[in-house]
């Protein structure tokens, strides 16, 4: 049963505080779940400007671009989510993001072991693509991706590590593209672009991710309070790292 689900970055108030007409929590919209889908739980904690979640929720890339000056943050894990690989980047935002691998692993293998490459990257959130068609609705294959990282979100809360969901149409066409145009320079021979597609695709992930600042990303939380405390906690004391 999945115990985390992606919400929007949107007004967000302490669980179980008192409502009022001044303090109730706007609706999220209303979407087409599939059976077993969980709603989202209210981030306990206090909510800080009028429409954002706590800052120490936020994605890293939105962070920084609201504050120029704030340095805090690890590095982003992009992930590109497939049936039988999934692909791997990283980057911080000041460069174009570096494919990593690609893993052809599934279930709780792929699940640890990506949690495990997060951490030797000194990466504090994943970036994963969400598949949506060109009108950006979502699609069967969506509904997969959604139940891998339920699970896996959960998994990541417990380590202090951030999950969100990012649009990746379009981004395999786009990795496609710049393979074939930096394959003088970047070493990808065309016999070898279908084995590094899904890392390149990564990149596409990271790259429309910090190049909107991180406008897009949909935060994926586990229902529980302690889980989403201990997300609060972990992202405030790398801050102040």
């Amino acid at each position: 049963m999945t115990t985390a689900v992606a919400v929007e970055l949107g007004p967000l108030v302490r669980a179980g505080a008192p409502s009022s007409s001044s303090s109730q929590r706007i609706p999220l919209p209303r979407r087409r779940r599939a059976a077993g889908a969980i709603r989202a739980s209210p981030v306990s904690g206090r909510s800080e400007d009028a429409g954002e979640p706590p800052a120490t929720l936020l994605p890293n890339a939105r962070r920084r671009g609201r504050d120029p000056f704030w340095y805090g943050g690890g590095f982003s894990l992009g992930v590109d989510l497939g049936d039988a690989r999934t692909g791997l980047a990283v980057g911080r935002g000041i460069t174009l993001p570096r494919p990593l691998t690609v893993l052809k692993l599934r279930g709780q293998k792929l699940e640890l072991t990506l949690l495990d490459v997060a951490r030797q990257q000194e990466a504090d959130e994943l970036i994963i693509g969400l598949p949506v068609s060109a009108d950006g609705r979502e699609t069967p294959q969506s509904n997969k991706v959604r139940s891998v990282v339920g699970r896996l979100a959960v998994q990541a809360a417990e380590r202090g590590l951030r999950v969100y969901l990012q649009d990746e149409h379009g981004t395999s066409i786009d990795a496609l593209d710049y393979m074939i145009s930096t394959s003088s320079s970047r070493g990808v021979k065309k016999s070898a672009r279908d084995v590094k597609s899904d890392a390149y695709a990564a990149v596409m992930i990271l790259k429309r991710y910090f190049t909107s600042s991180g406008q897009g990303a949909k935060i994926v939380l586990p229902r529980q309070p302690e889980l989403q405390e201990k997300l609060i906690a972990q992202s405030r004391q790398d801050a102040e790292i």
